[in-house]
């Protein structure tokens, strides 16, 4: 969806027509995949646990207990802002957020305000249109999660075991002009989550949550309008899905003459289609204060500085250098910097193989990536090693074997282990270039179909594909593919 939106005539028959502008912030909870929790011993992960079965007294909100801070939680939490170009605050504040809802056990959240771990910080994504959108983060600060409930039978059941689960929540101010943006920034964020091996970044099971903020503009404003919030969007799509629709909604509104509302709207994913849930909370309605149980945040600015020595190279960085230094297009740089393990496969492929590192592309993009997938396995748990990888295109490239056997020697060597170049000399599969011994087999070939020999001489030139694959049939696919399409050529012309 462009960032321009034009209303169509019939909304308007009466003067030019208003081109308008989507003004987008985003609001992302992200799940740290710490062992514990945040101020307490219960495991972080209860996806799959039965209700209410992974709490205790502190996440359970019972009277009198005393959180204490999961340090682990404060590292992954710095480890992202330093990721995102914020300020790691030396001493950072806990406070309490104070409101009522079933899955809050306490009556209020521990949470950051004022003086948060993460001070700025912003995201430069690229758009495929070719742009970069600077994303400017509002709030980057830790926090506990809340429980969760679902309706079942006419009642609200109430889990209390997400409670305590450590999360950054991280604002971006309303720096996104589309559905389309929107949907972009969401997919590097996961990228960079995955990447820093901070999170886990499934939608599906909680690990990244967003709701969206979402006003339109006539173009070239530069005020902004009231905002609606769409909550309980579980995938990307679906925040793209909900934005696009609350724009139109705002757009049809604002023609017919009436204001936009400050709602906080609710995502219907089973019918595709937003509700009204309730009138937007301000901050003011938490009703903030410094939580008296924790001690500030306290951290030295070697341990910060570490931190920040410590991060690995980004994906946007190295897919940028994947450009530069060795010539891939955009669109391979890409896929292969999709995940931190693929982008260090293909580096250690290329240096085991030193030739054209888009032949590697290629060759990773298309054999590698399938076999993971199919697989279901990360690169860096395949059997398949990047000098594997290197030592079938060598062969293929030398002339000892061709690409159809190299592509299931592959598969060869990631079934048994075995160093390619072994499986080559102990199966046979080196590639059959003696012309002599080609020109047997294409003799044998046409000797045995001589209908479709007078067929092709009498103009039927479709048939030399099918030709060839006889002589790859009776070779087992071992015919040097070039030399075998020059005999055929000579044999089938009868020369």
């Amino acid at each position: 969806m462009s960032g321009k939106l034009k209303h169509t005539p019939e909304r308007n028959k009466e003067g030019p027509m208003t081109e308008y502008e989507a003004v987008i912030g985003l609001e992302t909870h992200i799940q740290l995949n710490t062992i514990t929790k945040i101020f307490c011993g219960c495991k972080a992960d209860s996806w799959e646990d039965p209700p209410n079965t992974n709490i205790c007294p502190v996440c359970a909100g019972l009277p009198g207990v005393l959180p204490v801070l999961n340090e682990e939680a404060v590292r992954k939490g710095a480890r992202l802002a330093a990721a995102m170009h914020a300020e790691v605050r030396l001493v950072s504040y806990f406070d309490r957020k104070n409101y009522f809802y079933p899955d809050l056990p306490k009556g209020f959240q521990i949470s950051q305000f004022d003086q948060a771990l993460g001070n700025g910080g912003y995201l430069d994504v690229p758009m495929p249109e070719g742009y970069v959108r600077r994303v400017n983060i509002t709030k980057l600060h830790l926090e506990e999660d809340a429980g969760k409930t679902k309706i079942e039978g006419g009642q609200r059941l109430v889990d209390f075991n997400r409670c305590g689960v450590p999360l950054v929540e991280m604002v971006t101010e309303p720096d996104l002009r589309s559905a389309d943006e929107a949907a972009q920034y969401l997919i590097r964020l996961r990228q960079l989550l995955r990447w820093l091996g901070i999170s886990e970044a499934d939608m599906e099971k909680g690990h990244l949550r967003c709701d969206a903020n979402v006003s339109i503009r006539p173009v070239g404003s530069m005020y902004l309008n009231p905002k609606t919030e769409i909550k309980n969007v579980n995938s990307i799509e679906a925040v793209r899905a909900a934005a696009v629709m609350e724009i139109e909604r705002q757009i049809a509104l604002v023609e017919a003459g009436r204001r936009v509302e400050s709602w906080t709207l609710d995502w219907d994913d089973a019918h595709n289609r937003l509700k009204k849930m309730r009138s937007k909370e301000t901050e003011a309605d938490y009703r903030y204060f410094r939580e008296p149980d924790l001690l500030p945040v306290v951290v030295t600015a070697e341990w910060r500085d570490d931190i920040i020595q410590h991060l690995p190279e980004l994906p946007l960085e190295r897919r940028a250098r994947f450009m530069e230094a060795y010539g891939l297009p955009e669109y391979d740089a890409d896929i292969l910097t999709a995940d931190r393990p693929i982008s260090e496969y293909f580096e250690a492929a290329l240096a085991a193989y030193g030739g054209d590192p888009k032949v590697l592309s290629n060759w990773i993009m298309n054999e590698v990536l399938r076999m993971q997938n199919e697989l279901g396995l990360s690169a860096d748990a395949l059997t398949l090693t990047p000098k594997h990888v290197a030592g079938v295109i060598k062969m293929v490239e030398a002339g000892t074997i061709n690409v159809a056997t190299g592509k299931a020697l592959l598969v060869k060597v990631q079934e048994s282990g075995t160093a390619p170049e072994a499986i080559v000399a102990s199966e046979g599969l080196g590639q059959v270039s003696d012309d002599a011994a080609l020109l047997a087999v294409i003799d044998g070939v046409l000797a045995a179909h001589p209908g479709e020999v007078v067929s092709y001489r009498d103009g039927k030139e479709g048939l030399f594909g099918w030709f060839m694959g006889q002589v790859m049939r009776e070779t087992h696919g071992k015919a040097d593919p070039g030399k075998t399409r020059a005999l055929l050529q000579k044999a089938l012309k009868g020369q």
